[in-house]
């Protein structure tokens, strides 16, 4: 609770998983990713409940294990790979029978956000009367350097773009969603169903603890930090 507002995570977790097969309960350095995230949803000082919505019964044992709550089964119509999160969600909200100020979305993929990224996102949220924050990291990239490549090879200067700096450090800085917390007000987010808007703040969070594992080289760089030993509360 952050001021008398009740916050509650919800923590996505399907069975099935194409991409890297049984991967919520792959594990790095000992921990599966879904210890990973609920370690770091159980060091938040404002978090009232965190809750776990699978459609797997290892999985769902395994965060019974864990401490984490789970107050239902997620249908499998909601376990699809084309099921939008946004639904997973609602249906989560539904079915938790309390009031809820805040809603949480903490992605198993993400797992070396710690407590602090999850208590400065609603923070940011709540301090601003905002009605959604994301965690979000710089991509080293700058926008100068995006550019299409058309079908004879050759690259698509950006209309406008008289020059292009060589240089990053005279470029702008560009920031992407790292997946690792995203924040709303309930209310707001059951009319809007997402957690982007204009209105949405950004938490920046460095690199080190923004790895968003979407295939197998981003779980082998996970792996390799996770065993290194990183202490990612440092970062």
């Amino acid at each position: 609770m952050i001021q008398n507002s009740t916050c509650i995570a919800v923590i996505p977790a399907r069975g099935g998983s194409k991409g890297i097969p049984g991967k919520n309960l792959i594990k790095l350095g000992g921990k599966s990713l879904l210890e990973w995230t609920i370690e770091a949803a159980k060091g938040s000082q404002y978090l009232d409940r965190i809750i776990l919505s699978s459609d797997s019964d290892q999985i769902i044992n395994t965060a019974k294990e864990l401490g984490c709550a789970v107050p239902f089964k997620r249908p499998d119509y909601l376990a699809t790979d084309e099921s939008p999160v946004s639904e997973t969600l609602l249906h989560a909200l539904d079915n938790i029978n309390e009031k809820v100020d805040y809603l949480l979305l903490l992605q198993l993929t993400s797992p070396f956000r710690n407590s602090k990224d999850i208590d400065e996102c609603i923070e940011l949220c709540h301090e601003n009367n905002a009605p959604a924050a994301i965690s979000v990291t710089e991509t080293g990239k700058p926008p100068e350097w995006c550019f299409k490549v058309n079908r004879h090879s050759q690259l698509e200067i950006p209309s406008g773009k008289d020059s292009i700096p060589y240089r990053r450090q005279g470029a702008s800085a560009t920031y992407v969603i790292n997946g690792a917390v995203y924040v709303a007000k309930v209310d707001w987010f059951r009319e809007n169903e997402s957690f982007i808007s204009s209105e949405t703040l950004a938490l920046k969070m460095p690199k080190e603890r923004s790895l968003d594992i979407d295939d197998n080289f981003d779980l082998t760089i996970a792996q390799a930090l996770a065993e290194q030993g990183f202490n990612f509360d440092e970062i």
